[in-house]
């Protein structure tokens, strides 16, 4: 049924999989994310594959793949490009920055002061870079993933609200298991293994997959719970800003994109769920913002996941 979301599905799982250990979750993730055209925010420690995931990932694709990491005195025009003055020439020419790719890793974005952070809101969201009035189109796909590291705050710029709008869903990579831990040393120490990771999957074939996610139907039943949770998220007296139309479409959309990866051409109420945490937690504003926000925002999601009412299960999501 979805023949070429299933084999960039099945192909980027098999191939990451052998580099990062048990991270199944963020994998799908970020297969999602590439088929609904979003850009993905990780945040969790060092040491935790955050790096390794996104270069695999690309490489599985065989897509182009640069990667940025981010200092307090970076620039915008490090990240978008400049014009250069060719003295031999004796003209101006652009230099193209690292946002001219597929898979762009802004690495420790939280690093960056927000006048750089600001240089990718209109790569993300229009998929262009404008420098000194004249605009240069992106290639297709682009896909930003970013990192940051919820610890450390000396030198580090707290992405504004703004900024955490652009990312479709924010994820982390979380510590593994102890067999995972005993996986990861026997592949390190094994290092006659060798790493392959090209693959046959072109541009065409995303371009496809991504024709096929936009055939996933939805119930109206299912748009209206999608609704309903964000609507709640509103209403709740801590909330100073709760989850705008943009994060409603693209709860919708990252449920069809986990009901695709199942083979389903329909959304079932459990794939909203499924997406509600790693869509909507980073976009809720607490009045109070001392306080742990991301937390705060998932054990809302979570209450409002179970405060809201589900579907009936009696309901025929596939009829159209």
């Amino acid at each position: 049924m979805f023949n070429e979301i299933s084999k960039i599905h099945s192909t980027v799982t098999e191939r990451v999989g052998r580099v990062i250990v048990g991270k199944q979750e963020v994998v799908e993730l970020a297969v999602i994310t590439l088929l609904c055209g979003g850009h993905m925010l990780i945040d969790d420690v060092p040491g935790t594959g955050k790096t390794m995931l996104a270069k695999t990932f690309a490489e599985a694709l065989s897509l182009d793949f640069k990667r940025v990491q981010c200092v307090p005195d970076m620039l915008p025009s490090d990240l978008v490009g400049i014009n250069f003055f060719d003295m031999k020439q004796s003209e101006f020419r652009f230099i193209k920055g690292p946002v001219f790719t597929n898979i762009l890793l802004v690495d420790e974005i939280n690093r960056a002061m927000p006048k750089t952070q600001s240089g990718l809101l209109e790569c993300m969201e229009e998929r262009q870079v404008t420098v000194e009035g004249v605009t240069y189109t992106l290639d297709e796909p682009f896909m930003v993933i970013a990192t940051q590291n919820p610890i450390e705050t000396k030198g580090t710029f707290e992405l504004p609200e703004a900024q955490l709008d652009r990312f479709l869903v924010k994820t982390g990579m979380g510590y593994p298991t102890h067999e995972q831990n005993i996986e990861i040393l026997r592949r390190k120490l094994n290092v006659s293994e060798a790493r392959e990771t090209s693959v046959g999957i072109d541009q065409d074939t995303i371009r496809a997959a991504r024709a096929e996610l936009a055939s996933v139907y939805v119930h109206r039943d299912v748009l209206s719970y999608a609704a309903a949770i964000c609507e709640a998220t509103r209403r709740e007296r801590d909330v100073l800003l709760g989850a705008s139309p943009r994060a409603m479409i693209a709860l919708v959309r990252v449920a069809m994109g986990y009901a695709a990866i199942e083979g389903r051409d329909h959304v079932l109420p459990d794939d909203v769920k499924r997406a509600a945490r790693p869509v909507l937690s980073h976009r809720i504003i607490f009045n109070n913002s001392f306080l742990d926000r991301e937390q705060l925002g998932i054990k809302l999601i979570d209450s409002i996941l179970s405060d809201t009412p589900v579907p009936s299960e009696d309901i025929d999501f596939s009829r159209r």
